[in-house]
């Protein structure tokens, strides 16, 4: 049984979203909790609950996401200052949502990836 998320929800328009994009393999939609002053979630349509369960099946799906990433950049008046793209998965890579996602954050200065403090682990 495949185990239903939120953004399953959302994808099915079962729950409110600020839907930026929908086609038959992704949905993008604004981040309820936003981290950067745009904050955009690209998810594929299927459910696939992390990274570990890509398969060869899912390349087109996940294709997708990086385009449709590129499309709202533009669209959102961020791509010729720059953003980021992040892709969590499980515990440790602090996944909150057991549907792989893709965050698109941009708008202003996104800072360093990770702290120094997290770097040296001497």
């Amino acid at each position: 049984m495949i185990e239903e998320t939120i953004f399953s929800k959302i994808i099915r328009k079962e729950l409110p979203s600020d839907m930026l994009y929908q086609d038959e393999l992704v949905t993008a939609f604004r981040d309820i909790n936003p981290q950067r002053p745009v904050h955009v979630l690209i998810v594929p349509n299927r459910h696939i609950p992390a990274v570990d369960d890509v398969t060869a099946d899912d390349e087109a799906a996940l294709g997708r996401m990086f385009s449709v990433a590129r499309k709202i950049a533009r669209e959102e008046g961020i791509s010729d200052d720059g953003y980021r793209l992040v892709v969590n998965c499980g515990e440790h890579g602090r996944q909150e949502v057991p549907h792989i996602h893709m965050h698109l954050l941009g708008g202003e200065d996104v800072g360093p990836m990770l702290s120094r403090k997290n770097r040296d682990h001497s």
